[in-house]
């Protein structure tokens, strides 16, 4: 076992996390859920997340067997959507194909939607101590920084030289402990901004610090400007105070989730509202233009109230459209600016939009 291997050991049975929710009875479906959920999220933010989710689906089948709304229902605020909507369905695989508990191998893991190589790697570890490397971005800085591997982590070179190195660092036993270790190094010490080198169980043997490279490395994909697209999120009321709401298709930008209908900048709401759909509404309000960023494109939404005029003769719910009250029984899923606005709709509520 290399020196790095057992300094990072014995840095965490001292120092290390280990009451994180999914360490405690870490079966493989505990531990993927945890890994799903911590892709591009916090542990801060993950852990609530984590308790309510399993509450409600506290195995394989319960998950596989439920709604996709009230999946995305619990994962609304969390973001990323599509590991939600891969969540479910790789469940009903499993429930399917491999009767309700997930594969103890590498590449049948590998298979179900949502689960890449590092993913599958920290499953069998964390949870069967497997030895497997694992390069989620807390690893991926900790190597690139401790052998001074230059160029942007996401580049296939860079990456395949850290694949290499990560393999030479995981221990054959004790797989889970290191493979927690090293996550945990990433997370508190030898994080993106300020990293506390002083503390590092590595620093000794670590290029980065060696050289002054800690605000180097890892290295930046190069930006480029995103570009800014532009909608309007009718915010429709009827007479019961109920707002319309729409469900988006399953797959693309907020799949499967449920929002506002929407409409072209330069169309107006209501002439829009009323050949569309058929419904006469007034324009009430419009309020102030929220900016939502995404990993490729800004979008402006223009928030525009409207009333629906008590003549309206099409009012019911559909397959893909509902009017909504969080008192309703409704649990829904909705993207982040669709929840805001929805909770300034109804800020005394306590009803269905957690």
């Amino acid at each position: 076992m290399v020196d790095f291997t057992r300094a990072l050991l014995r840095w965490h049975r001292r120092s290390g996390r280990h009451d994180l929710p999914w360490q405690q009875n870490p079966s493989t479906y505990r531990v993927w859920v945890s890994e799903i959920m911590l892709q591009q999220t916090q542990v801060s933010t993950v852990i609530p997340y984590f308790q309510r989710f399993m509450q409600v689906f506290p195995d394989v089948n319960r998950l596989a067997g439920a709604d996709l709304d009230q999946v995305l229902h619990l994962w609304t605020g969390m973001g990323y959507y599509a590991r939600a909507r891969n969540l479910h369905k790789a469940a009903q695989i499993i429930r399917h194909e491999y009767g309700g508990e997930l594969p103890h191998e590498l590449d049948a893991l590998m298979a179900l939607p949502g689960i890449g190589r590092s993913t599958a790697g920290a499953i069998l570890s964390l949870s069967l101590n497997q030895s497997w490397p694992i390069l989620d971005g807390n690893v991926k800085r900790v190597l690139t920084r401790y052998h001074a591997i230059r160029g942007w982590p996401g580049d296939k070179k860079t990456e395949q030289q850290l694949w290499q190195v990560a393999g030479q660092h995981t221990p054959k036993t004790q797989a889970a402990e290191y493979t927690q270790a090293i996550m945990d190094l990433g997370a508190t010490l030898c994080t993106r901004s300020r990293p506390d080198c002083r503390r590092c169980p590595v620093k000794g043997a670590c290029l980065a610090e060696q050289g002054n490279l800690q605000a180097v490395l890892p290295e930046k994909k190069a930006r480029k400007a995103l570009p800014v697209k532009q909608t309007v999120f009718a915010i429709i009321e009827n007479a019961a105070g109920a707002v319309l709401l729409e469900k988006r298709p399953p797959s693309g930008l907020w799949g499967g989730l449920w929002g506002f209908p929407e409409c072209a900048v330069d169309e107006e709401p209501a002439a829009w509202l009323n050949m569309s759909k058929g419904y006469v509404a007034e324009v009430k309000q419009q309020q102030a233009v929220i900016r939502h960023s995404f990993s490729h494109f800004h979008l402006d939404i223009t928030p525009v109230k409207l009333l629906l005029c008590s003549t309206a003769d099409r009012v019911e719910d559909k397959a893909d459209e509902c009017w909504y009250k969080p008192d309703g029984g409704l649990t829904l899923g909705m993207a982040a600016p669709v929840k805001k606005l929805m909770d300034g709709l109804f800020p005394t509520s306590t009803g269905a939009i957690q």
